[in-house]
């Protein structure tokens, strides 16, 4: 099964399961976490979006990487990241978490992670452990 995202031409792809119902469901999901890797938005300076208000809970951002909501948060993270040039702590108050909780919701996709850190490289900051 391959899904293509039309406006930006980005592709994914499953194969592995027998049936086609999961083969989409499980290429759909690769296809949402490249969009939020590879996609900006400019975000609102107005504060965070309304399914990010509703995962945190007293400065805690509640998501497995298994959810459906997981590859939207994670674009609105990186996308703060961008716009403040990775300064975690910055991005990490205006979203109502710690730098910590803001780090772990990236860390859970590998491929998140690395490219927060190549980010960081490009301003000058030291890569995150």
């Amino acid at each position: 099964m391959v899904l293509e995202h039309e406006p930006t031409g980005l592709r994914a792809e499953a194969a592995e399961r027998r049936s086609q119902a999961e083969n989409r469901s499980v290429a759909l999901r690769r296809l949402r976490l490249r969009l939020a890797l590879e996609e900006r938005t400019i975000r609102s300076a107005d504060g965070p979006s309304p399914l990010w208000k509703s995962r945190v809970t007293a400065g805690r951002i509640s998501v497995s990487a298994a959810h459906a909501d997981y590859p939207a948060l994670l674009a609105e993270a990186l996308d703060h990241l961008v716009a403040s040039q990775a300064d975690m702590r910055q991005v990490a108050e205006f979203l109502g978490v710690s730098p910590t909780q803001l780090a772990n919701l990236v860390r859970k996709e590998p491929a998140a992670w690395e490219w927060l850190n190549r980010l960081r490289q490009k301003h000058g900051l030291a890569a995150l452990k």
